[in-house]
């Protein structure tokens, strides 16, 4: 057990990949694979994995996603979640990695889903820490307003819109309505943490929009009826997706209610974690 955090990267057909990793991912043991939530990149499953370090000894590998943080920029002109999915299965390849045990969330719930369906044989366990289950409606405003793309100019506007872009993330869902309706209940970010995101978020401001669309483009109600493997599913009271948990967990063949209570901390999710995983 160890709260050590290191990074490196893997080399598959697009480029560089880059990655988080709590223990050796290489040593034989089956790792359990975090992919993150958008737009930043794995830096933001940090904490999760610090805590889970403490209480386990499965090593822990969390990628950016490609086109996010420091990772290589995917090279389909619109990647898909499937893409998204294949990208983590030949990664796992390069290092080597025969089974894994896949936790995602938001984005990275929709990515580590699609790897279940499509790698039956290497994926044992899923964890999905919040999914959408838009309406098309939904669908359609938020691929027309939620990730406009972005190009650095002469002004440096780039670095405006990011700053505000994730701080807003904070204050409403959509973050672009900017109302009392969709106003968002729950701890801010401090200045620190905001401006750490912010750096992930330029690293890849020219591609951070492409996870985010195929996330929304995925059909995630007919996806998760496909899940073969034991799925743990959390919601937060807090995350603005909890409306969608029970029909995301009707959906499931085999599902396991990840509830936390309101209050928990990252150290209450990492023990639910790492319970059920030991059942």
């Amino acid at each position: 057990m160890t709260t050590q955090i290191d990074r490196d990267f893997v080399r598959i057909d697009e480029g560089q990949v880059h990655y988080r990793a709590v223990g050796d991912v290489t040593s034989g043991a089956r790792p359990l694979v975090l992919i993150h939530a958008s737009p930043a990149s794995a830096y933001n499953l940090q904490p999760l994995m610090g805590k889970l370090g403490q209480l386990r000894d499965q090593p822990l590998y969390a990628p950016d996603t490609l086109g996010n943080g420091d990772s290589c920029p995917a090279q389909m002109e619109v990647p898909d979640i499937a893409y998204y999915a294949g990208a983590v299965g030949r990664q796992l390849d390069a290092l080597g990695v025969p089974e894994i045990d896949v936790y995602g969330t938001h984005t990275g719930g929709s990515i580590a889903m699609e790897l279940a369906i499509q790698q039956p044989e290497r994926v044992k366990r899923v964890i999905i820490d919040g999914v959408g289950l838009y309406s098309e409606e939904e669908k359609a405003d938020m691929l027309a307003n939620y990730t406009p793309e972005i190009m650095p100019d002469h002004e440096g506007r780039q670095f405006n819109w990011a700053w505000h872009f994730v701080r807003d993330q904070n204050f409403f869902f959509p973050w672009y309505k900017r109302d009392a309706e969709h106003q968002r209940k729950g701890e801010i970010s401090n200045p620190d943490a905001l401006n750490d995101v912010v750096v992930e978020v330029l690293k890849s401001i020219t591609t951070y929009h492409h996870a985010y669309r195929a996330a929304f483009r995925y059909p995630k109600k007919d996806r998760l009826a496909l899940i073969t493997q034991p799925v743990l599913m959390i919601y937060e009271t807090t995350d603005p997706l909890y409306k969608y948990k029970a029909e995301a967990m009707a959906a499931v063949q085999h599902c396991t209610d990840g509830a936390l209570p309101a209050g928990s901390k990252v150290g209450d999710k990492a023990k639910l974690i790492s319970d059920w995983l030991d059942r």
